[in-house]
């Protein structure tokens, strides 16, 4: 599929850069557009299982953004080439008039991409008691240095999943189904900010982080919903 969408103004258009730009830092793979009733929705995975044996859970980063097309679509993207574009826009949107809708062409699709056959729910999400800013900064930071510290240069990408595997796959004291990597995909991709509270919420085997800059969505483990 080759298409367009519409942004509202060329304010959206630099928060999508910011956007994709962390999402390539943590990921240069694909993202996941779906747009539909006037909202762009942009997932970018942060972890995910590799083959049926990897126990990893499904970490997913996620912005929106007001449209002014309400065309329906659902594709998968490669992230570096919808930042080129995206980037091509900047000069022209900055002189053109701000209040302006940003026509944007979508690159090529990929079909290859596992995780993005993966749909969280739209609705039935149930409130759970929340948490504040600093205990996932906290967590995030010391993942990043243990990273960081296991993964020396050169290490195979076998050797590379499981550790970040192992480190992100832990779960965060005092926070039911939430594991550390989901503070590193609210670190990462700009989600957090001092003194902001997250918004908790689960539906099914599902749970979501909500800042007013995003969301992040955790699918738990096969072994964790019989628990």
């Amino acid at each position: 599929m080759t298409g367009t969408f519409t942004l509202v103004d060329s304010l959206a258009l630099g928060d999508l850069h910011v956007f994709l730009g962390r999402a390539l830092r943590v990921d240069d793979g694909s993202v996941r557009l779906i747009g539909g009733s006037g909202v762009l929705a942009v997932y970018v995975s942060v972890l995910h299982p590799i083959g049926l044996l990897d126990e990893s859970p499904t970490v997913l980063g996620l912005r929106t953004f007001a449209l002014t097309s309400q065309e329906d679509f659902d594709v998968v993207v490669p992230v570096r080439s919808l930042l080129m574009r995206v980037e091509g826009l900047l000069e022209s949107a900055a002189a053109a008039d701000p209040t302006e809708g940003i026509v944007v062409t979508i690159p090529m699709t990929v079909n290859t991409v596992t995780w993005a056959a993966i749909s969280p729910p739209r609705g039935g999400w149930n409130p759970l008691p929340g948490a504040e800013w600093n205990v996932l900064d906290r967590v995030a930071r010391a993942g990043i240095e243990e990273v960081a510290r296991a993964i020396p240069d050169g290490t195979g990408e076998q050797i590379v999943h499981r550790v970040r595997t192992e480190i992100w796959g832990r779960p965060i004291d005092n926070l039911d189904f939430v594991p550390a990597g989901a503070a590193f995909a609210a670190l990462a991709l700009g989600f957090l900010a001092e003194g902001e509270a997250i918004s908790i919420y689960e539906s099914g085997p599902w749970t979501r982080l909500t800042t007013k800059r995003g969301h992040v969505l955790v699918k738990r483990r096969a072994w964790s919903l019989a628990r």
